[in-house]
Order: structure tokens, then C-alpha cells, then sequence
């Protein structure tokens, strides 16, 4: 026996329509951001490149936990590098241009030109 359709569940039910009440977002709701990010680890003297949706502390914080993998091989991994990008393939081919390059002064040359334009244009940094 059905019920009357007044009395179907919604939300689940392919043949009820769902409503929903009307929301309002800003504009930057739903505007994620993809962040290229380069660890360093002195004990290693290793870089670890990466890309994430999340924050990057919650990331780093995710690298030092118990885990298997290279970044568990240390403890002292920090952020040293990071580029934001609008979506996740531009962050992706980043990290992949990045890592292409096999070079570990090639990347310390990218963190230092980063440092630098950073603290000439904030100079109390």
C-alpha cells in the first residue's frame, strides 16, 4: 500500500521532489583554494613536495604524524615553500613541473627568490 504522496519521505525518494530552503552564499562560498607546498627536513637535508586542498598546517601536522612513507623517515619537516592556485590541476602540474626538475638547488633557488620578493615588499619582515 502507498501513502499518500504528502506523506512520502523526501530527500531519498527519486519519484517526491526534494526542497530545500533557500540559501544565500557569498560569492567566495565555494571558491577553494590548492596550495603547492615544499617541506624541508635538515635531518635528512631532503625536500617533500606536495599539493592540498587543506591548510598547509594541517598537512604538516598530518607528514609528522605516525604514519608509513617517506616523510616518516623524520621529525623536523617544515614548510618552506608555498604557491596557492584556483584549481587542482594548476597545483598539480606545479608540483609535477617542480619535481621534474630533480635539483635541489633549483628548488632552494625558487624558496630563496620567494623569501626575498617577500621581504622587499614587506620590509618588517
Amino acid at each position: 500500500e502507498h501513502l499518500p504522496y504528502k506523506q512520502r519521505v523526501r530527500g531519498s525518494n527519486p519519484c517526491a521532489p526534494t526542497h530545500f530552503k533557500s540559501l544565500s552564499f557569498s560569492a567566495n562560498s565555494f571558491f577553494m583554494t590548492y596550495t603547492v607546498y615544499i617541506f624541508h627536513s635538515a635531518t635528512l637535508e631532503k625536500y617533500y613536495i606536495g599539493h592540498t586542498q587543506e591548510a598547509v598546517q594541517e598537512r604538516l601536522r598530518k607528514h609528522l604524524s605516525n604514519h608509513k612513507g617517506f616523510t616518516a623517515q623524520a621529525k623536523d619537516w617544515e614548510i618552506v615553500y608555498t604557491e596557492m592556485f584556483s584549481t587542482k590541476s594548476d597545483a598539480y602540474q606545479r608540483e609535477l613541473q617542480i619535481k621534474a626538475w630533480k635539483s635541489k638547488q633549483k628548488i632552494k633557488t625558487l624558496i630563496e627568490q620567494t623569501s626575498s620578493s617577500a621581504t622587499s615588499e614587506h620590509p618588517d619582515l
